[in-house]
């Protein structure tokens, strides 16, 4: 019973099949139209390492903040939420950083996910309108009626599967190959953001490196002083004996 229903929905044709994997065609067309516009916007280029590197060098941190608010990219982004935290130190700003980043990988991943899917998904969906052409075709081969006539819907029934097979894998190759470019360009701009965000962190410590070495002289300084100002107390009554005497 099961199988006969089954049957007559396979008897049904795959050109539903095919407008599926058309319509699926369409939307992976438009993931990758909208990545490809994303990356070509939200990525920095040399002007924005140059910016970092002088700013970051020169401490011109105010300097920093004004450049960044200029730039669209996902590194400036980035940099942007961290700098803030810069007085907490090399460590506070790198946790920014971080959580930056994880903010940030959303928009980074927007619309891989769907275009993995169908590079993965579509083929096996080609494969089920071959199998349903197949079947037609069988059905009609097997008809007792009209047998000559029916080779003719048997070769239909064959074609419409061989090009449900082509389209799953035409619309599965973009897909994956999108995807593929989609994750490397995310992972060159994590990249990009974290060497950015290096070059502030060495100027953090740089700061506090000299912080810390004026810190050490200021003590050295005040203990001599303080020893001077003892020796000089214990002179005192050295020289005064002296002149009684």
């Amino acid at each position: 019973m099961i199988v006969e229903r089954l049957l007559r929905v396979a008897l049904l044709g795959s050109a539903w099949v095919l407008w599926l994997l058309i319509g699926l065609s369409i939307v992976s067309l438009g993931a990758i139209f909208e990545r490809a516009l994303f990356f070509r916007r939200r990525r920095g280029g040399d002007a924005l390492r140059a910016l970092v590197h002088a700013r970051a060098r020169n401490g011109e941190w105010d300097a920093l903040e004004r450049g960044l608010a200029g730039d669209a990219s996902v590194e400036a982004e980035v940099l942007r939420g961290a700098l803030p935290w810069r007085d907490g130190g090399p460590a506070a700003f790198a946790d920014a950083v971080d959580s930056e980043l994880g903010r940030v990988r959303t928009a980074l991943d927007r619309g891989a996910n769907l275009l993995g899917t169908l590079g993965n998904n579509a083929p096996f969906i080609g494969l089920f309108g071959t199998v349903i052409g197949v079947i037609e075709a069988f059905q009609h081969l097997g008809s007792t009626t009209a047998r000559a006539g029916n080779m003719t819907n048997v070769m239909s029934g064959i074609a419409e599967a061989l090009i449900a097979t082509a389209v799953g894998i035409f619309v599965a190759i973009p897909a994956v190959v999108a995807f593929n470019v989609a994750q490397k360009r995310a992972g060159e701009i994590e990249a990009n953001a974290l060497a950015l965000a290096k070059l502030v962190t060495a100027r953090l410590h740089s700061d506090e490196r000299r912080r810390s070495v004026d810190r050490s002289a200021t003590e050295r300084n005040g203990k001599s002083s303080a020893h001077s100002i003892s020796a000089h107390e214990f002179d005192g009554p050295e020289l005064s004996l002296s002149t009684e005497a």
